[in-house]
Parts: C-alpha cells; sequence; structure tokens
C-alpha cells in the first residue's frame, strides 16, 4: 500500500483503513487505492481512522465522498474517526459532519458500523 496507508480486517464484515499520509492532492489518491481494494475483497463496512492525519483538502474530501458513495452502493457504511479539531471544524463548516458518520474513537466506529451492518441484514 503506497504512502504507508494500509488496512486490517477488525471484524468478519468490518476493515479499518488506517491513514498516515496527509489528505491532500499529493496522497490522497494512496487511500482511494487502499479503499478500491477493500472494496474488491468484497468489504463494505470501512472505519477511515484519520488521526494520524494533518491534512485534509478538497481531494481528500472527494476521496472520502467517492470512498462513501461506493460503500452506500453495495449496502455498507463508512465510519470515520477524526480528532483534530480543525479537522472537525472543516467537516462541519462545509456540511460534511451531516453527511459522514464522524467519531473521536475506532470502538465508537466499529460499534456504529456492527449496528448499521444489523439493519441491512434485516
Amino acid at each position: 500500500m503506497s504512502r504507508g496507508n494500509s488496512y486490517e480486517h477488525l471484524t468478519e464484515s468490518i476493515s479499518l483503513v488506517k491513514v498516515v499520509s496527509d489528505m491532500d492532492v499529493y496522497d490522497a489518491s494512496s487511500v482511494r487505492t487502499v479503499v478500491v481494494d477493500l472494496l474488491k475483497q468484497g468489504r463494505f463496512f470501512l472505519v477511515v481512522d484519520l488521526t494520524a492525519s494533518d491534512m485534509l483538502d478538497s481531494t481528500g474530501v472527494g476521496v472520502l465522498v467517492g470512498a462513501l458513495k461506493r460503500v452506500h452502493g453495495h449496502a455498507g457504511a463508512l465510519a470515520l474517526v477524526v480528532t483534530s479539531e480543525r479537522m472537525l471544524t472543516q467537516f462541519r463548516v462545509t456540511g460534511l459532519a451531516k453527511v459522514f458518520a464522524i467519531f473521536p474513537t475506532v470502538d465508537q466506529a466499529v460499534e456504529f458500523l456492527g449496528r448499521e451492518g444489523l439493519r441491512t441484514d434485516g
């Protein structure tokens, strides 16, 4: 995986995307590559951990919106883990805080996705 971004399978249906690069014009495509790889594996419930990322620009937002659309297209769900106040403000100001499920910890995001998975199964 490029730029050090990686993933791991947390449960039978939920995968964690660890973003260690900035989500900007230079590095966001490597996150897209990780997401596409997971989708090809049939992994449609994704937690994207942005806690190690310092930058989010419009390209990064585009990658996240694209990932959200792709998982929704497979009846999946996506949750973000964000702790940076600057990044949280960006999501609020742009209205994307209403579009994305955003949590302060991976555990809370996984719990949310577990509930979402139950709703799509039943």
